[in-house]
């Protein structure tokens, strides 16, 4: 190996990432003297606990990951900067600081960004819901200063309907908006839409479907020339949005997102894994419960690729259960066509959360 070249460089802190390095703290695994984590935030953010932060039943702490901590138990060097792009043919890393690394081994974990409207001749606040950092400090600034009178949130998702039901729940003074570009939730069964559509009727949540925003113009939001209305401020929940430096990179692309086969490897540069949701991997869709599954495997394949061993085979689960918070201590089932909506969901969901931020 040419002298420079990382044996293995972690890009991102997302689900899948957190996943691999405690299995192997776990399992007693060194990665090899040299091995980096690049990440622009020491933190890495568990996004199930979001809407239960911004409704204001957990503390910032407990709803994030310590990377230096993690990093520092698994021996990996930790850089806090931002890849600006990739050379995947050279396998060669540059970050916004002018840095350039070189890895061995690759493995991108980088999550997605909400695709935005044109916000260039917006008077308001339109924030993404990713990062979570962005919009946390903006939250924390309306609790703090005053909330603005009303907030659209854009999205029609899992995320977008946790969000808009946890600003309801933590800004009583807010009226809530969410439009969503297709129907709410759609993927899931039409019961636990019919669910959560009464669930927004009871909260005083405004709904509109099918409305897909384009552009925000000073406070009026748009869909091409026809107005939505207007709103003091506006939450970008949309969905998976693939950042743009990895198409750019030479990588197997779809629609943006990493194509990768079953060892969650790219299938145009072998040397290099992706996972969650900045990858493209048929039957999977971009949700962290997938990430989290991938992690184990990838644990296991980052292994055997620094070892020359066996990979194995991801096979994502055909049917996955959600619990959306709702912003009281509740939480709604989602699994199939299955669904409810009680105060013993909520629970069960803290559990899960807290067990994953505590590992």
């Amino acid at each position: 190996m040419k002298s420079g070249v990382r044996p293995l460089v972690l890009i991102g802190a997302g689900h899948a990432h957190v996943v691999v390095l405690r299995s192997w703290l776990r399992t007693g695994f060194r990665p090899p003297e040299g091995s980096m984590l690049i990440t622009p935030d020491r933190y890495g953010w568990y996004s199930g606990m979001m809407p239960g932060l911004i409704a204001g039943r957990y503390r910032l702490d407990q709803c994030r990951i310590d990377m230096i901590e993690l990093c520092e138990r698994c021996g990996i060097d930790l850089i806090q900067d931002r890849v600006r792009g990739l050379d995947a043919d050279n396998q060669q890393i540059t970050l916004e600081s002018g840095r350039h690394e070189q890895g061995r081994w690759l493995s991108l974990n980088v999550g997605s960004a909400p695709p935005s409207p044109d916000i260039n001749a917006a008077s308001i606040e339109v924030l993404p819901a990713k990062p979570f950092p962005i919009l946390v400090e903006a939250w924390r600034r309306w609790r703090a200063e005053g909330a603005p009178p009303s907030v659209a949130v854009l999205g029609g998702g899992a995320a977008a309907f946790e969000l808009a039901m946890a600003l309801q729940a933590s800004l009583p003074g807010t009226s809530v908006r969410l439009i969503s570009g297709s129907e709410l939730l759609h993927g899931h069964h039409p019961r636990v839409q019919r669910k959560a559509r009464g669930l927004l009727r009871e909260y005083r949540i405004d709904l509109t479907e099918n409305r897909h925003v384009t552009r925000v113009q000073g406070k009026a939001l748009y869909e091409d020339d026809t107005s939505l209305g207007v709103t003091d401020a506006s939450v970008v929940a949309t969905g998976a949005g693939a950042y743009a430096w990895p198409c750019k990179s030479g990588l197997a692309c779809e629609e943006g997102f990493i194509s990768i086969d079953a060892t969650l490897r790219s299938i145009s540069h072998r040397n290099l894994f992706a996972s969650g949701d900045c990858a493209a991997l048929p039957a999977t869709p971009h949700a962290g419960v997938y990430a989290v599954r991938q992690g184990e495997i990838l644990a296991d394949n980052l292994r055997a690729a620094l070892l020359r061993g066996s990979m194995k085979l991801y096979h994502p689960q055909p049917r996955a259960l959600a619990l959306l918070a709702t912003g009281d201590g509740r939480a709604l089932l989602s699994y199939g066509p299955l669904t409810a909506h009680n105060r013993l969901l909520g629970r069960w969901k803290d559990h899960l959360d807290t067990r994953f931020i505590e590992g």
